[in-house]
């Protein structure tokens, strides 16, 4: 295949170093003006140089310099090792700076659009997926073989995902991890032509670049694990499609050109500021055909949507959208509560990545408040936060760092709000302070009484002002013991709320205290 075919989808694209300017599938004018503005951002500089920042091979830009010579836009000033330095003429720094109007940009050549089409068309994810290698891919997860199998079939099939379940069990972990399934290199343009305006696409935020990238490569093109790109509650409509940069004149792909040939993960899917209805009728096309349309100067033009959506959400799928959107996702996945056994490994795992030593009894205690004040079921997000909390505590109050019932209810009065419709009698305990006895001191009174009226003995002063029958500051006898209205001694403060002060049920803390002497390996 000739360089300068840039394939179909039953050839593959040729993606081979270009060596000359006709092989880049661009116009001789865009190529020229690329050329001269990093000519003139640079100042003086080796051929090489504006090759490297150009990337494109030595052949390429010295065809493109000599014709620029030629019209005494640039001229050669010397060399450097065995190369040409180019210098901008004063007609060439006016003929930049009139090409540099509508756009500043410099940087990597771009690859033209039917090129980009046939190169992500042509990696259409191709995986053999089976049990055990998911199984690998969410190994820092704890999750059931029966949510697996459905995963499965969910990433190895085309179409979209749907993750719903109650706030808190995972989804969004899932979600993130799905594209650990694959495990191959993808190429990414640094930009792309579009009717001679520039689309950005690489994103080194959401790229990752590989560290050796293939020798012989097109360098325009980026060798990259499969993009991931994550978005929540921001985002809004303007995400979805070209944005200008108005300073460098150069147009900003979309989140899901940039996620093709990976994942897109809309977490929190119903709380952006964009509706549902407003998002769901925007993919429905793409989603059907695999095929997006975006706006660029009033026209429209095709790119390809070869991507896996994955929407994930704590709210009724009912209330998000209707039948007509929920038949184009095939893959609805529930993801609830843990059993017992599962919290219980999420729990150990938490405990031995942060350091610290967990009580079989403290993991019974947890289970049992999470049932009874916190969500009513056991959420993997729990032990995490539980954790979190514990070490601050134990840091704070230089204590050996062990997850004991005692802290896991110190940890839950934090963590847990207080129910304010409670009518209380009280204070709640941590606001309670020991006030001192009064200790009075005699010179101080003396002196007080001095400064502030007549003495003990008088009835009143020549204002008419009451008696003072005991010196001032005199200590009430009411400090000295906390007393009742009855005068009997005050009730001891009530344990504060979520403190657990029954016994724990001996059977349970056996099942505890026998899966942590396992070591609660991972599955």
């Amino acid at each position: 295949m000739q360089q300068n075919d840039h394939g179909s989808d039953d050839q593959i694209p040729d993606v081979r170093t270009p060596t000359s300017p006709e092989a880049l599938g661009l116009s001789r004018s865009l190529m020229e003006d690329l050329v001269i503005r990093r000519a003139v951002n640079d100042g003086r500089s080796p051929m090489t140089a504006l090759a490297d920042k150009l990337h494109v091979s030595i052949t390429v830009v010295e065809s493109l310099l000599n014709s620029l010579r030629d019209r005494k836009l640039i001229e050669y000033d010397g060399m450097e090792g065995r190369a040409y330095v180019v210098r901008p003429t004063e007609a060439g720094q006016q003929f930049a700076t009139q090409r540099s109007r509508e756009s500043i940009y410099c940087g990597p050549m771009p690859v033209p659009l039917d090129l980009y089409t046939a190169v992500v068309r042509h990696q259409r994810p191709q995986i053999e997926l089976d049990h055990d290698r998911l199984q690998r891919s969410f190994s820092d997860l704890v999750l059931s073989d029966g949510l697996l199998d459905q995963l499965g079939p969910a990433i190895h099939g085309d179409g979209a995902m749907f993750l719903y379940g109650p706030p808190g069990t995972g989804k969004s972990s899932v979600a993130e991890r799905i594209i650990r399934a694959y495990e191959d290199v993808v190429l990414v343009p640094h930009c792309v032509e579009v009717d001679g305006q520039i689309v950005s696409v690489f994103d080194p935020t959401l790229h990752d670049e590989i560290d050796e990238q293939p020798p012989g490569m097109d360098r325009r093109w980026v060798a990259c694990h499969r993009p991931a790109v994550i978005t929540g509650g921001e985002l809004h409509a303007g995400m979805l499609d070209l944005q200008l940069e108005r300073d460098s004149g150069v147009y900003l792909a979309p989140l899901q050109m940039k996620a093709n040939n990976g994942i897109l993960v809309i977490d929190d899917f119903g709380r952006q500021a964009m509706t549902p209805d407003a998002l769901l009728n925007r993919w429905i096309v793409p989603l059907d055909r695999s095929v997006d349309y975006l706006t660029l100067l009033g026209r429209k033009f095709e790119v390809p949507f070869e991507l896996k959506v994955v929407l994930s959400t704590n709210l009724d799928p009912a209330k998000l959208g209707d039948e007509a959107f929920f038949r184009r996702i095939h893959n609805k996945i529930y993801i609830g509560a843990c059993t017992d056994e599962q919290f219980d490994w999420i729990l150990s795992r938490v405990t031995r990545a942060t350091g610290l030593e967990l009580q079989a009894p403290a993991a019974v205690r947890l289970r049992q408040a999470a049932r009874s004040q916190g969500d009513g079921e056991l959420r993997a997000y729990l032990p995490g936060v539980v954790c979190k909390l514990a070490n601050a505590i134990c840091r704070y109050e230089n204590q050996a760092r062990v997850l004991t019932p005692e802290l896991v209810d110190r940890v839950l009065a934090l963590y847990f709000t207080e129910d304010l419709g409670v009518e209380r009698t009280g204070p709640a305990p941590h606001h309670t302070v020991d006030v001192p006895p009064f200790a009075p001191d005699p010179e101080l009174e003396a002196e007080a009484a001095r400064l502030t009226g007549p003495g003990p003995d008088q009835d009143s002063d020549a204002t008419g002002s009451p008696t003072i029958d005991a010196p001032l500051g005199a200590a009430p006898e009411a400090f000295d013991a906390p007393v009742d209205a009855d005068g009997a001694d005050a009730p001891v403060p009530p344990p504060y709320p979520g403190m657990f002060t029954g016994s724990l049920d001996p059977a349970a803390a056996t099942i505890a205290e026998g899966l942590l002497a396992d070591g609660l390996q991972p599955r």
